[in-house]
């Protein structure tokens, strides 16, 4: 599932190439009908990310609102004035880097046939964008868009995020951080990777009640988590080494092989204390971490 930073990224890329635009919005595959209808003709105002949810804003007061979920990715494509990453999402093959739409297209012709799986085309003067398997794809009214967000935890990666809600959620709870850090209404955006490399990066052992971190710790993962955030929005990767753990080798290249310190290295000594990395099945995800410096 893209982590919180790729939604921040596909914000960015629709506020770069579809704000003040007026666009046709359709729905190749018949799910989203009524919502594309409803959105079909107006100017897209702005995007923003929550977490893993986009919230594309219409000129009309109605809010497109979007999870990419497990499956769910966006294709985009279009002229010279159309400048992004040809995909964001899900189904990218692992490893495959965010190619600009110019280095995929070529000449523009126009928008493509769409796939029968397309959920939600959009289409201006200059380019289109696909979605294709999303958890969920819907028209919010402002009132909605502020209920979905009201239910969510605070995003490192927003200006007006308050890590407060974050620090009571944690400090009211048995549950292990590392499952509290993946609650998207404890904190939102953090994924697999962010949480194993943070509570790695902090030594925290994953498994410590929640409720049991002192103010200390929990502000260090905050911060930790949103630090590491960051980065992924400026590379597009999940980069978690600290250049002196890799000297030479600069944040745009680290991946993978020098890109995180636990996560995938199961089986291999940490490189901090040399005990042998673990990765266990927690609330049915894997979760990678060092029983010998997180203890």
């Amino acid at each position: 599932m893209p982590e919180g930073h790729s939604i921040h990224r596909l914000a960015r890329q629709f506020n770069d190439v579809f704000a003040g635009e007026k666009v046709a919005v359709s729905s190749p595959q018949g799910r989203f009908v009524d919502g594309a209808a409803l959105l079909d003709g107006h100017t897209i105002i702005s995007a923003f990310a929550h977490g893993k949810h986009l919230f594309v804003n219409f000129e009309n007061d109605l809010t497109l609102n979007v999870h990419l979920g497990i499956y769910g990715a966006w294709t985009f494509g279009g002229d010279d004035q159309f400048n992004g990453a040809s995909s964001i999402g899900a189904p990218r093959t692992i490893g495959e880097k965010e190619r600009g739409t110019a280095e995929v297209s070529g000449e523009y012709q126009g928008a493509p046939e769409p796939k029968a799986t397309v959920r939600t085309r959009i289409v201006s003067e200059h380019g289109w964008a696909d979605l294709i398997g999303p958890t969920i794809c819907r028209v919010l009214t402002p009132d909605e868009v502020r209920g979905v967000r009201a239910k969510l935890g605070p995003d490192p990666l927003n200006d007006d995020a308050d890590p407060a809600s974050f620090y009571r959620a944690a400090s009211k709870t048995g549950r292990p951080i590392g499952v509290v850090l993946m609650d998207q209404k404890s904190i939102s955006g953090v994924g697999n990777i962010f949480r194993a490399e943070s509570l790695w990066r902090q030594k925290i052992n994953p498994f410590r009640p929640a409720k049991e971190l002192d103010a200390s710790e929990l502000e260090a993962l905050w911060e930790d988590n949103k630090h590491l955030l960051h980065i992924g929005v400026r590379v597009g990767r999940i980069i978690t080494t600290e250049p002196d753990d890799r000297p030479g080798i600069p944040e745009t290249e680290a991946w993978p092989e020098h890109a995180n310190y636990v996560y995938m290295h199961h089986g291999e000594p940490c490189r901090r204390c040399g005990s042998i990395i673990r990765v266990e099945e927690v609330a049915g995800r894997k979760l990678y971490w060092c029983p010998g410096c997180q203890h």
